[in-house]
């Protein structure tokens, strides 16, 4: 794929949505945080049904430990992976407390080092909280870039730096939220919409569907 086509790809993808952003729900950095880490292998709205419950009552790292680890628990166990998750949000809050003054750092480095910090959720918090240009590769945007030839590579990582090195740098603020939000509405991983899609005379793909139903 050359180089105008990844422009006209991003040009229309932002005519549709200005301003792309995280379908969680968050207020501050640490709600994002948060928020990022319970959504590893779970969906955004599962996540935000648990924090609207969980936020009002504790939404500082230190209030996440006044409720304890059992005391967490109890407010996302409809999430999958909880146990996992709560140990390491506990874990994290602390270090947060500790070596932070209660803040999220933003360095990738500092993020990095919080329990059940990866780079994936590194990258949504740099990019959605701090304003950072970065490009959190989960599944949908990893399918979308390989599928439409917009980026192809084997691992995540792979695809993560070459976005990073060909999408246009008017749009790589944004291009996280826009190819995450098209992998999860429209070329979605069994059936792909290509007639409904906006950039379908622009990819790449051999196999576009023809059926114009979800």
């Amino acid at each position: 794929m050359n180089a105008e086509k990844r422009r006209q790809i991003f040009s229309r993808l932002r005519a549709a949505n200005p301003s792309p952003t995280t379908e969680l729900v968050y207020h501050t950095p640490f709600e994002l945080l948060v928020a990022v880490m319970l959504s590893a292998q779970a969906t955004d709205k599962s996540v935000n049904q648990a924090t609207a419950k969980l936020f009002p009552v504790a939404n500082t790292p230190q209030g996440i430990l006044n409720l304890g680890e059992e005391g967490l628990k109890s407010h996302i166990r409809t999430i999958g992976l909880f146990n996992g998750k709560a140990s390491n949000i506990i874990k994290t809050c602390a270090i947060l407390l500790a070596e932070h003054a209660g803040e999220v750092p933003r360095d990738r480095s500092s993020l990095e080092a919080l329990p059940g910090v990866g780079r994936k959720t590194a990258n949504v918090v740099l990019n959605t909280a701090f304003g950072e240009p970065t490009i959190a590769v989960d599944t949908h945007i990893f399918r979308v870039a390989n599928r439409t030839r917009l980026a192809r590579g084997t691992t995540p990582l792979a695809v993560e730096l070459k976005l990073a090195r060909l999408v246009p740098g008017e749009f790589l603020l944004d291009a996280h939220h826009w190819l995450i939000l098209h992998g999860r509405y429209v070329c979605v991983a069994r059936k792909p919409r290509c007639p409904a899609c906006a950039i379908a005379d622009l990819c790449e793909s051999p196999d576009k569907t023809t059926d114009p139903s979800p």
